[in-house]
């Protein structure tokens, strides 16, 4: 089972996440869906396409923008949409 943890809680947890370039992509039902709000970030990868951020807040501190995921990722990236992975402090292990 892997686990995304921040600020002292278990924000994801999954047997079935999908790994590309190290990072291991959560379906989103296996995804706390109190921690997370929207942000207006986007960023585009070559070869994923564009992916959208949400900021994560637990225990009233906030990590802004520290889970992305691809709602129309690019052909070769499929496998990956709608799932969120995470960096900026989170632990995913």
């Amino acid at each position: 089972m892997v686990k995304a943890t921040w600020n002292g809680a278990v924000i994801a947890e999954s047997d079935a996440t999908v790994v590309v370039e190290g990072n291991h992509y959560f379906p989103r039902e296996a995804v706390d869906p109190a921690v997370l709000s929207d942000s207006a970030t986007t960023t585009v990868c070559p070869w994923k396409g564009t992916a959208h951020y949400h900021s994560i807040t637990v225990d009233g501190k906030t990590n802004t923008d520290a889970a992305w995921y691809y709602s129309d990722p690019k052909s070769a990236a499929s496998e990956i949409k709608d799932r969120i992975a995470f960096w900026r402090g989170v632990v995913v292990g």
